[in-house]
């Protein structure tokens, strides 16, 4: 047998590629290996910057490279990295305390990213269903939702395309359409723990809840003694500028999960939940890596940065500003039906499938976009992008809307 070297000499993105082809499980990935980034860019092996609208999906709040991130790494790793939870460690507590004091929660459980909070909202919910409700265990969710590629949260994901493959499934979940609240009522039974659901659908195309949804459905669940839990992965920590999405809709939910930019571009997943949902007993769930105090450290920093710095007021000027812009391009290129989402989660709804098309003339014009389906483009830039760089962001994204022949708008290309 013999080895290579990966790092004897400069490569290409090409000779990278190749690289990933011979030792990666299958993925799709546009032709281009990312080597640094700062703030709001990033640049290729080759050089060439491009304007990150897509923020790691959501996860680098604060920028690449943040000054806030890499403190708290330097800081915490000449101290203490790892410890696991057979332990104590400050920064973990610190973190924990943090949460709480600014959320309507009581308790936290730390793990490593989003599936995997989810997955503990889900235990958490049959854990509570069969205490409370007679041994119920059903969960309902949205259709379109995404909650993460474990197996039961494939299974409350609801897509079969993510599921034909891995079958058979955990029994116990049923989805209904997003704010169909008569769906919803008759989907429950006596089987029913808990409902659990994206404030927005990030990954299927930023589909919102309406404002009066969510309330219902928080009623809803009180008076019938369901769990209300939401799955604020995408959503929470500054993304909608709030620090919990659900704010935006006025409501409280008994459990939520968290992840992505909680971290700023560290591992870190959390679920939270009132005292009554709590119903974890030590040795019902555990995590090794869960809270480590290097991740802990690095979120505690970003939630104090995005508390402490306005964040939140960027979010909102320049996440409207961008949309603003959108909806104004709306007017001049026939291929946008429209323009939805909230804060720094955006997408832009196409009238043919060219989505993929925009994506990849958008690397060509030096912005990274996201295509969730065939017509949906997503965005979803650090918070701390500023207002001139979203104009700049807009003004490459109609570049590469001009660059698309006009014939083809009505001739859409498969995917």
């Amino acid at each position: 047998m013999t080895s290579t070297v990966v790092r004897s000499g400069p490569k290409s993105s090409a000779d990278w590629i190749a690289i990933e082809q011979a030792t990666f499980m299958p993925n799709r990935r546009p032709p281009m290996v990312i080597e640094r980034g700062q703030g709001s860019r990033v640049w290729d092996v080759e050089g060439r910057e491009y304007l990150d609208l897509i923020a790691g999906i959501a996860v680098v709040s604060l920028g690449h490279s943040s000054p806030v991130v890499q403190r708290a790494l330097a800081d915490q790793s000449a101290r203490l990295i790892h410890i696991s939870n057979l332990y104590y460690s400050i920064p973990q507590l610190e973190l924990a305390q943090l949460l709480m004091d600014h959320s309507p929660f009581d308790k936290v459980f730390f793990c490593n990213s989003g599936a995997e909070a989810n997955e503990g909202a889900l235990k958490l919910a049959r854990k509570w269903g069969k205490r409370n409700r007679n041994g119920a265990f059903g969960i309902i969710t949205a259709e379109h939702a995404f909650h993460g590629r474990t197996l039961a949260t494939v299974t409350a994901t609801g897509k079969e395309s993510y599921t034909r493959s891995f079958t058979p499934l955990p029994e116990g979940f049923k989805q209904v359409p997003l704010n169909d609240m008569d769906a919803l009522e008759r989907a429950v039974d006596a089987t029913t723990a808990a409902v659990f659901l994206e404030p927005i659908q990030g990954e299927s195309g930023v589909h919102m809840s309406t404002q009066d949804y969510l309330r219902d459905v928080r009623d809803f669940c009180r008076d019938q003694g369901l769990l209300f839990m939401l799955d604020e992965v995408q959503t929470g920590i500054g993304r909608l500028g709030t620090l919990f999405g659900f704010e935006r809709w006025g409501v409280e939910p008994d459990i939520a999960t968290l992840a992505k930019g909680l971290g700023g571009g560290v591992p870190i997943g959390a679920v939270v939940a009132k005292d009554a949902a709590a119903v974890f007993e030590p040795g019902d769930h555990g995590s090794t890596f869960g809270g480590n105090p290097l991740m802990c450290a690095v979120a505690r920093d970003v939630v104090t940065y995005i508390l402490e710095n306005d964040v939140l007021g960027n979010v909102n000027r320049v996440g409207s500003a961008l949309k603003r812009g959108l909806e104004a391009m709306a007017q001049q290129q026939p291929l946008i039906e429209s323009v939805r989402g909230e804060g720094l989660l955006l997408a832009v709804e196409l009238r043919a499938e060219r989505a993929p098309d925009i994506v990849r003339l958008g690397i060509e014009e030096g912005v990274l976009l996201n295509a969730t389906g065939p017509t949906t483009i997503r965005l979803a830039p650090p918070l701390t992008l500023s207002e001139a760089e979203a104009e700049e962001a807009l003004d490459k994204i109609a570049r590469a809307f001009s660059r698309l022949d006009a014939p083809e708008v009505t001739q859409p290309t498969s995917t």
